[in-house]
């Protein structure tokens, strides 16, 4: 069992996401943190310039388009998100710790009930 609060950096990760704060939001992933993306094909991400790279785009989108968390709840092994953006499209995002706290991975996907709509990561493309 982990000495931190993985529910927590989870609405941290939602709050910098709906501000739009690229800072914050990479100050929650571990240095060698990776984050994958099945939305549209499969993206991987791996280091913090490469999760920047990654998310710059996307968080001007958010704030443009609406950021709204729909469920979250811990998981055998961390925590799952689900969160909508525009209030329409729904995406399912698996979060994983490192022992320190920080996340070391996310696995981005539709969310069922949306999989006709694809991802966000449309939007911001």
């Amino acid at each position: 069992m982990s000495d931190f609060d993985q529910m927590g950096i989870v609405v941290d990760w939602v709050d910098a996401c709906r501000k739009g704060d690229l800072m914050t939001l990479l100050g929650l992933y571990a240095d060698d943190a990776q984050a994958e993306c099945t939305c549209n094909g499969t993206q991987r991400y791996s280091g913090r310039s490469e999760l920047e790279a990654y998310w710059q785009p996307r968080l001007s989108t958010f704030s443009a388009a609406g950021f709204g968390l729909e469920e979250i709840h811990p998981a055998p092994d961390g925590v799952d998100l689900e969160y909508s953006v525009a209030g329409a499209l729904r995406i399912h995002v698996s979060f994983r710790f490192s022992p320190e706290g920080k996340i070391r991975s996310t696995l981005c996907e539709p969310a069922l009930q949306n999989v006709r709509d694809g991802c966000w990561c449309r939007l911001a493309s």
